[in-house]
């Protein structure tokens, strides 16, 4: 049968990326259906970081203090990483506040990151999204063809528990079905790089007593090198419920022929009775899609990029891409988005994701495995020259995967074809250091008000005009005026804090709905329609990342 009251947006796959996506398109008024076919009730251990970018978003959905209250350590627990030999051995290096998730105010962002497992982001998401009026999840669902018209796209569903075949009709489709992405494979999209660059097994367990059977003190992750079992292991949630992951396992070696529990005591050097909850296999790759779009129907997160998951970067750029196509789609859909909006999705994240693979490659290069060196776990004078030699590689090549702000924050849409560039020269990337820069294309500058309230919290929905102390009253009413008979919906703000101003060194700044610069000058410009119709994506563009029809 055919739904006669159909979503304007259909997502296919409900894990973060999808319902950050339904979330985003949700909170703009568009009705959309998002289906999976599982329950997503999952205790793998997957992402546990939730870095601050990704909680700005929650900010902004204002779902970040239920996050917080989710946490299952605790949102004081220290986010430490050591390397040791094992867990009953010597310690080689230690990383504190990893990935920022140390509670407090900084101010280079509103929110700090947060150490949680991916099951708990889901739970707090999908709570969310359920309680949207148009939105519709629908688990237990399954996609099994789509075709597309001038018009829209036709998706043929089936729900898992009846049987029934459901066709909904729709303006467009998005593909945040993961890694196997059914919608992928629909619309002929081939992932380019290299696959199978490890084998890595994921076990949960259970273990009383274990975070009181080592002297490291408490972390969210330890890695261990040694000869026999170089691996990661942490806490993951309440009840002793731990995660061990094995990396590089050699070719040959099956997970269902290994003995767990025994595993788990060579790595760790603590005999306890541990108890096995799950076991799966992954393999660690580099892939991206040689496209994100065939006319109506899009990809998203795992669906078109892979990469090794060191430095806590996947489910984040996921939810990083929801929130751009939604909120593009929710401007066409309202209509005051034109096409160069849609086209601009793959022409802003492709270059992100391109440059976050490399990172994340370089992060895979170097494990446990490439650290063990003989004598490592020697004792003497000897064993200690040796650890303090590994100590000392640790320190300089891991910084990079623990210490990521410039990566996290510091990413810019510079090509985008829907951000007006000022003509200033762009900072070099710096994988540590993220320097706040109001260049259009940058990620706005953050800065903490007077009155203790986050200057993101007073960003508008739709663009937002930053005005200086110094900005002409005159000019802040031509541009009302003018985004008005643009239809573009636009909030101003009026800064009075000089110092915040600074930040952005320029009189006038156009801020889009993803908080992103698109604009800046020291003068508003006389005939603007120009300006709304370029960042609002209906002026005339060449290139567009689509196929004809």
């Amino acid at each position: 049968m055919t739904d006669p009251n159909g979503p304007r947006v259909l997502i296919v796959g409900a894990g973060p990326v999808g319902l950050a996506t339904a979330i985003e398109l949700g909170h703009r008024g568009i009705a959309c259906m998002l289906i999976e076919r599982n329950d997503r009730v999952g205790y793998a251990p997957r992402a546990k970081t939730t870095n601050v970018r990704t909680r700005e978003h929650l900010r902004r959905w204002g779902i970040a203090g239920k996050l917080r209250a989710a946490s299952p350590l605790g949102v004081d627990y220290p986010s430490n990483v050591l390397f040791v030999t094992r867990l009953a051995g010597y310690e080689l290096a230690r990383f504190e506040n990893a990935f920022y998730c140390a509670p407090g105010r900084n101010p280079l962002y509103s929110e700090h990151s947060q150490w949680i497992p991916q099951y708990r982001v889901e739970e707090v998401l999908r709570e969310h999204a359920g309680s949207i009026p148009g939105v519709d999840l629908r688990f237990g669902c399954e996609l099994q063809s789509l075709a597309q018209s001038g018009q829209g796209v036709q998706a043929r569903l089936r729900d898992l528990a009846s049987g029934e075949d459901i066709t909904v009709a729709t303006d467009y489709l998005i593909g945040a079905d993961g890694a196997r992405s059914t919608v992928r494979a629909a619309i002929g999209v081939q992932m380019k790089g290299s696959y199978g660059l490890s084998r890595n097994y994921n076990i949960v367990f259970r273990a009383p007593g274990l975070a009181q059977a080592h002297r490291h003190g408490p972390a969210v992750m330890y890695w261990q090198v040694n000869a026999e079992v170089p691996s990661l292991i942490g806490p993951m949630d309440r009840g002793d419920k731990w995660f061990f992951m094995p990396t590089k396992v050699a070719e040959g070696v099956r997970l269902q022929d290994l003995d767990g529990p025994a595993l788990i005591r060579s790595a760790t050097g603590i005999d306890l009775p541990y108890e096995v909850l799950s076991t799966d296999e992954w393999v660690a790759s580099k892939l991206i899609g040689d496209r994100y779009r065939d006319r109506r129907v899009f990809l998203a997160g795992d669906a078109c990029h892979l990469h090794p998951p060191f430095g806590g970067y996947g489910m984040n750029m996921g939810i990083a891409d929801g929130v751009d196509l939604g909120w593009k789609l929710a401007a066409v859909l309202q209509g005051w988005g034109g096409p160069a909006l849609l086209d601009s999705y793959e022409a802003e994240r492709r270059p992100v994701h391109e440059q976050v693979l490399d990172e994340a490659e370089a992060n895979h290069a170097m494990l446990g495995n490439q650290l063990w060196a003989e004598g490592l776990e020697d004792e003497g004078e000897h064993g200690e020259r040796v650890r303090r030699e590994t100590g000392a590689r640790v320190q300089a090549a891991k910084v990079r995967e623990f210490s990521t702000l410039g990566v996290v924050l510091g990413y810019r849409y510079d090509d985008s074809p829907v951000i007006v560039g000022d003509g200033s020269p762009p900072a070099p990337h710096d994988f540590l250091n993220y320097v706040p820069s109001a260049r259009p294309g940058a990620l706005a500058p953050h800065a903490w008000l007077h009155d203790g309230s986050s200057l993101y919290d007073h960003f508008g929905s739709g663009f937002t005009l930053l005005a200086s102390p110094s900005a002409q009253p005159e000019a802040i009413d031509q541009a009302r005026r003018q985004a008005q008979a643009a239809g573009v919906p636009l909030t101003v703000l009026q800064l009075r804090e000089a110092g915040i101003a600074t930040l952005y060194q320029a009189r006038y700044t156009l801020i889009r709905p993803d908080q992103h610069v698109a604009w800046r000058g020291d003068a508003w410009p006389t005939v603007a329609a120009a300006l709304f119709q370029r960042v609002s994506g209906r002026a005339s563009t060449s290139g567009a990342s689509q196929r004809a029809d």
